[in-house]
């Protein structure tokens, strides 16, 4: 007797997050499509035609694949749902926006397409490593005060899962009151002497889609008295690490700030 697969089987995933998961699930054989800024994993750009950016997406293409889902993330996404969702596509769009929600969304999408059991021992591996990294940190004298910039022109602050991610890996993050705005417009910093006032001891930089320029970061006015450009404690994360909310920011991403963290603390901390 055969099981018939009641769960979708052709998926199109608007961003790398879900393509992410499905990969490491061994689901990846539903997808029929992905984002063009899909780096992970490697080979995905390789099997799989990409279909949409984050804010724009081929909707003549995607609907030619006859999708029988639609995976996107976040409101910025939600024209392209809307769109999708009047040519008769089921769409699903997520929002979350922790480490908990990243967990979440594992087990969530894992579930949709049936691999509930893989997805919650592949959630449970994350769990573990976050545990791990927090209680190598807990173990320091000293935290270093973190600042990580999202953009440069204006200056955007870092969200809320990356902040999170910040005090796992034995950080404070400079702005805690600002990680929780899900907007990034509600994360500008009107004042980047806002910067200088908090002192931070090492900046990170993940500028969205272009490299960070540290130089240019020590230059501006006034930022000479910060710790960090005194110290030279300015570094980059790799965007596709630490900017999307999925499986990358909790293994790579976290371990790219604590890395950093550990460095500053032998240094010192």
């Amino acid at each position: 007797m055969t099981t018939t697969d009641c769960f979708p089987q052709r998926i199109v995933c608007l961003t790398e997050e879900p393509t992410e998961v499905l990969y490491a699930l061994g689901e990846e054989h539903r997808i029929v499509g992905i984002s063009g800024f899909t780096v992970r994993p490697a080979r995905a750009r390789k099997e799989k035609p990409k279909v949409s950016a984050f804010t724009s997406a081929k909707l003549g293409e995607i609907l030619a694949l006859e999708p029988d889902l639609v995976i996107g993330f976040s409101d910025i996404q939600a024209d392209i749902a809307r769109e999708l969702i009047k040519a008769g596509i089921e769409v699903w769009i997520s929002n979350h926006r922790s480490v908990q929600g990243i967990l979440a969304y594992i087990r969530r999408l894992g579930a949709m397409v049936g691999a509930h059991e893989k997805a919650e021992r592949y959630a449970q591996r994350a769990e573990a490593h976050l545990a791990e990294v927090r209680a190598t940190a807990a173990s320091w004298e000293r935290r270093p005060k973190v600042y990580f910039e999202e953009w440069d022109e204006p200056i955007i602050t870092g969200i809320r899962w990356v902040a999170e991610l910040i005090g796992i890996a034995g950080g404070e993050d400079a702005f805690p009151e600002l990680a929780r705005e899900s907007l990034a417009k509600n994360r500008i910093l009107a004042d980047g002497g806002e910067v200088v006032r908090r002192a931070p001891d090492i900046i990170l930089g993940s500028w969205c889609g272009k490299r960070f320029r540290p130089e240019r970061v020590a230059q501006r006015p006034g930022w000479d008295a910060i710790p960090a450009v005194q110290n030279g404690d300015l570094y980059e994360i790799k965007s596709p690490l630490i900017l999307q909310p999925g499986p990358a920011a909790l293994f790579d991403g976290l371990d790219a700030i604590h890395r950093i963290l550990a460095d500053w603390v032998r240094r010192l901390g």
